[in-house]
């Protein structure tokens, strides 16, 4: 399937770009002003509550392949991962029974993120409606 023009000057792809650095950066782009909202606060939730948790960032230090798949998974956050590693968060091995939920909830935050930065795109490009009943 072709792509379609953008509907604005803007490139492309700065959906799919915003859209993951912050959560619903790129559903703002696309003037889905709700749907940007919900997001940021379910991805930002989800990411904060797995920090609250104990739960463990991956970090690129190409250990097993599950640790690499975490790390992709964590990745996807954007700017919630980077300043996350950057101030260390999320690197302590504790021992209680949250931390594994905390874990899954960061990654799931990051796998979130991901999907909606592809709607955004989707939404950019013309691809996918804007999901108003006509």
């Amino acid at each position: 399937m072709p792509d379609l023009p953008a509907r604005s000057g803007a490139p492309v792809s700065l959906a799919l770009l915003l859209g993951w650095l912050l959560p619903g950066a790129g559903h703002l782009l696309t003037r889905h002003w709700g749907r940007a909202a919900l997001l940021f606060l379910a991805v930002s939730s989800m990411w904060w509550l797995g920090i609250a948790m104990n739960g463990h960032l991956y970090l690129p230090d190409g250990g097993d392949a599950l640790s690499l798949l975490g790390f992709v998974g964590d990745l996807g956050s954007g700017l919630f991962y980077l300043t996350g590693y950057a101030g260390g968060l999320g690197r302590n091995v504790v021992q209680v029974t949250t931390a594994d939920y905390g874990t899954k909830f960061l990654v799931v935050a990051s796998l979130l993120n991901v999907i909606a930065a592809v709607d955004a795109h989707n939404l950019r490009i013309g691809r996918k409606l804007s999901g108003v009943a006509r």
